[in-house]
């Protein structure tokens, strides 16, 4: 078979261009210090970058609602502990008022350090976080709790807030929802009869007449019914703070899976997409050769001419 002239060129030339692509190619890769830089060089890698970025952007995500929701429930705790303190305090004066020993000026400065307690609950239970009310519901723009007055006294509390919880995504298909129903704050386990609304507003009543009475019937009425109902009362805080406490236990935990999730999606998509500089740089340094080899055979080959024949 005659290898012709413009053959051997036509060979050189593919030879040469080919490696000056696979130079090229390798010098991007050492440059941007990935593995491919476009869909076209290796679509299926590529796509599997794609997945694994995509998968981060979820995480990222979830570990932000995950943080958020901590949050979130570490400042329901603290308000509720607040709150749990009120009452307290509360069962204290009335303790002390419905004591023999214990006058109406007392009662009326109890009274009066009464009502203090329950705007404190109140600006406790309407702690925000972010912008964002802790006890609304839905609702989270509006303050939940306020003060219910007559004639200028706090006779009691009323929730303006919606009955859901707030739900929270923390990974696929898995939600946790936030105990932001105010509602439960105030009623023991939906009845009716145990409201601390209604509770505030018979203690209140129940002191002005006395004070207005100074009789002992009177003073015996906020006694031990009113210790054992205040007492049902702190503890329905105590349940709801509880109920806080494992859903940021379970943040918490969930919180760690992510960070172990993000840690193992981090490494696999540096595996398949970053280049490793040593070995990168010997195949650059191969490539290089080969190329510089090809230019070296070229010269001479572009050199031959009819003369080179006839002799």
């Amino acid at each position: 078979m005659r290898i012709s002239t413009n053959m051997t060129y036509h060979d050189f030339l593919t030879n040469l261009g080919t490696n000056a692509t696979n130079v090229q190619k390798t010098l991007n890769q050492l440059s941007t210090l990935k593995e491919v830089s476009k869909s076209s060089d290796n679509p299926l890698l590529v796509s599997k970058i794609m997945n694994l970025n995509v998968s981060l952007g979820q995480n990222d995500t979830y570990a932000q609602e995950i943080k958020d929701g901590i949050s979130w429930s570490n400042t329901q705790d603290g308000a509720l502990a607040s709150a749990k303190q009120s009452l307290d305090h509360i069962r204290d004066l009335l303790q002390n008022s419905a004591n023999a020993t214990t006058g109406p000026d007392e009662v009326r400065a109890n009274k009066n350090e009464i009502q203090q307690e329950i705007q404190a609950i109140v600006e406790s239970l309407n702690t925000n976080f972010d912008g964002r009310y802790i006890f609304a519901g839905k609702n989270t723009t509006t303050a939940p709790f306020s003060v219910i007055k007559k004639d200028d006294e706090v006779i009691g509390i009323q929730y303006n807030g919606t009955k859901e919880n707030l739900p929270r995504q923390i990974a696929d298909n898995v939600q946790v929802d936030l105990v932001t129903n105010g509602d439960k704050l105030l009623t023991i386990d939906g009845n009716k009869e145990k409201n601390l609304n209604r509770f505030f507003n018979e203690v209140i009543g129940q002191l002005t007449d006395y004070i207005a009475s100074s009789s002992e019937e009177d003073k015996q009425k906020f006694g031990t019914d009113f210790l054992n109902d205040i007492d049902e009362f702190a503890s329905n805080f105590v349940n709801v703070r509880t109920q806080v406490g494992t859903i940021a236990n379970r943040l918490k935990a969930a919180s760690d899976r992510s960070d172990t999730e993000k840690l193992n999606l981090t490494q696999a998509l540096s595996e398949r997409q970053d280049v490793d500089v040593a070995e990168k740089y010997m195949e650059y340094q191969n490539q290089m050769l080969a190329y510089q080899t090809t230019m070296a055979m070229g010269s001479k080959i572009m050199q031959t001419s009819i003369l080179d024949y006839v002799r």
